[in-house]
């Protein structure tokens, strides 16, 4: 198994931070660009492309908002897990956690990869935040 983790600042209220994250319908717009989620049926079901393999995965996503906290996984195979957390850090910042697990190694593209991967994912995700917040204030 193969684990990854990377954080970063955000300056925005954890529950801004934690909508945006989880809202489904804007997953692609700070995941990494080469994967895609769709809802497949019931929640927390799934669908995910990866444009690398040009396949798709059935996962399950799981959004608990009481606790700032985002979990997914692939159904079948168990080939991958992941979390974010949200925390807040006080005065309107907060800090966001994201760590993957590989249990396949056919699925880890690679330390460099992902370590790129998440840092432009978790930067997507504050210029989607900073967006957010900016359209409410104005």
């Amino acid at each position: 198994m193969t684990e990854y983790e990377r954080s970063r600042t955000m300056p925005a209220l954890p529950e801004h931070v934690f909508d945006q994250a989880a809202n489904i319908d804007q997953l692609d717009s700070w995941l990494p660009e080469e994967l895609h989620v769709h809802a497949a049926g019931e929640p927390p079901a799934v669908t995910v492309h990866e444009d690398r393999t040009d396949e798709d995965t059935a996962a399950l996503l799981r959004a608990e908002r009481d606790q700032m906290r985002l979990e997914w996984g692939t159904r079948e195979q168990g080939s991958y897990t992941g979390w974010l957390q949200v925390a807040g850090i006080g005065t309107g910042t907060s800090e966001v956690t994201v760590h993957l697990s590989f249990f396949d190694e056919s699925h880890d593209p690679g330390g460099e990869a992902v370590s790129d991967a998440l840092d432009r994912s978790l930067q997507r995700l504050e210029e989607q935040v900073r967006l957010r917040v900016d359209n409410a204030a104005g």
